[in-house]
């Protein structure tokens, strides 16, 4: 009997300091807790929405001239067929060419072109001759 009760009397014991504890903190402005804080899980990423502008958020532009076709794809209304004609009219000079070139309506265009930049390549310096 004596090895049934003192599990019981450990619970109370736990119990009556967590009481303590919780009301010390609640009635005095007592120093912080010395126990360390449990660690935070870390954060999940946001779940990746395609084709939305609303979620559509790089840090850097999509650049017209060298961006992958499923990268292309990211943008909202460019489907397979728009990212083909996209890659088969490179290089662009400017991102509106993709209206000049009749690759996308204005319409596209206004949806996607806060999205997108036509870099261009530094052009090769030709060699010093002697």
């Amino acid at each position: 009997m004596f090895r049934k009760s003192i599990p019981m009397v450990a619970l109370a014991a736990l119990f009556a300091v967590t009481m303590a504890y919780a009301q010390e903190g609640s009635t005095t402005t007592s120093a912080p807790a010395t126990t360390p804080a449990p660690a935070k899980a870390p954060a999940k990423p946001a779940a990746k929405s395609t084709h939305s502008s609303s979620t559509h958020s790089h840090a850097t532009k999509i650049d017209l001239n060298s961006a992958s076709k499923e990268q292309l794809m990211t943008l909202k209304g460019v489907g397979d067929a728009t990212a083909d004609k996209i890659i088969a009219a490179r290089p662009f000079k400017s991102k509106s060419e993709l209206t000049s070139k009749g690759i996308v309506t204005k319409k596209e265009y206004d949806a996607i072109a806060s999205h997108v930049i036509a870099h261009q390549e530094a052009a090769a310096k030709p060699a010093a001759t002697k």
